[in-house]
């Protein structure tokens, strides 16, 4: 049925095709549905506590049967000097005064940690079929606990020297993630030097430069762009946009209605929600937050929060890609079923 069967043999899955993991935006509904319905439902678990990771977990073991991926960050912790603290309270006070926000003058503590050892024992307890990272790859010995215990591993890649890496310390296969996606871009080598690369450019050259099957992301919201991403040689596609306003999804204030409102110039990449940078909705705030120095990921969200807590979208930090006015109608298992059957059509099968 499909051009190339590896990811599917792999993964153990009917179709090729991942929902992202989106921390936030996905629940164990929107995952359990998609996996039923024969692609890989992904849950972006990054945020969670371990002991919400594993109520999630206990909730998809109830719902599917099939395989999940379950996703995890491995950026580095960072911490934020005063002098910088200060400054950027004073270049985002007319934010929090137009939104009717409190200035947060504590200095920032993480609201959530990197991939660590809770996380790895909830995995350990339970397997998924398939463990997937962001930012690179915690360190060896985890990764070889989790292939001991029969986890498949994928992380993300910007670059072909990123890929490289991944395939050299032994993930099963690598999602290049090309410029047009939307959420937090998964560089991880240079996080100052954002090469940009764009789907289509990065993807054959990752096929050409690793061994592993490779996953197609960014700005693929039809069967259009499934089809185009197997002509040049992906073994699966990752789509997160086209699931957002899915039903089952966890509906955050203004997202909804900000990917309803996307088109192909409604996005552009910044720092100003979380300190890394990520695609979202333009508003007035983030556009002006471009000449700003954000703080290091995730610090910065101890001051875009009062932002995205008041009432109104006008400064609101919506994660979607290029190509949300091409996304599906429907429920998340409907929504890949109507994937696959435009990526048939298009193939001409």
């Amino acid at each position: 049925m499909w051009p190339d069967t590896r990811l599917c043999e792999l993964l153990g899955i009917e179709h090729p095709v991942i929902q992202a993991p989106m921390a936030g935006t996905t629940t164990p509904a929107m995952v359990a549905a998609v996996s039923n319905a024969g692609g890989l439902g992904s849950h972006g678990c990054a945020t969670l506590s371990p002991e919400k990771l594993a109520e999630d977990m206990e909730a998809l073991a109830g719902a599917t049967n099939r395989s999940v991926n379950l996703n995890f960050f491995c950026h580095e912790p960072q911490e934020i000097s005063e002098d910088h603290h200060a400054a950027l309270i004073e270049a985002m006070r007319p934010h929090y005064e137009a939104a009717g926000a409190p200035l947060p003058d504590e200095m920032p503590a993480p609201s959530f940690q990197p991939f660590r050892q809770a996380q790895l024992d909830c995995l350990l307890a339970r397997p998924p079929a398939v463990v997937s990272f962001h930012f690179g790859l915690p360190e060896d010995a985890a990764v070889r606990a989790l292939k001991d215990k029969g986890c498949k591993i994928l992380s993300s890649a910007t670059t072909v020297a990123e890929a490289r890496w991944l395939a050299e310390r032994g993930v099963d296969a690598i999602i290049a993630q090309g410029w047009e996606s939307g959420g937090h871009r998964g560089l991880f080598l240079e996080l100052e030097n954002d090469a940009q690369v764009g789907l289509f450019s990065l993807l054959p050259q990752v096929v050409d430069a690793v061994d592993v099957p490779v996953i197609a992301a960014g700005g693929i919201a039809d069967g259009r762009g499934i089809a185009a991403a197997f002509a040049l040689g992906a073994a699966g596609v990752q789509i997160g946009t086209a699931f957002i306003t899915a039903d089952e999804a966890h509906r955050k204030p203004h997202h909804p209605e900000a990917v309803g409102l996307g088109t192909d110039e409604s996005t552009r990449v910044t720092r100003a929600g979380s300190g890394r940078p990520a695609r979202a909705h333009r508003t007035p705030w983030i556009d002006a937050m471009a000449q700003v120095d954000a703080a290091p990921f995730p610090l910065m969200y101890h001051y875009s929060r009062p932002l995205l807590a008041a009432d109104g979208p006008a400064h609101q930090f919506s994660l979607y890609g290029q190509s949300a006015a091409l996304a599906p109608s429907g429920n998340a298992g409907e929504r890949l079923t109507a994937l696959v059957a435009a990526a048939m059509a298009a193939m001409g099968r």
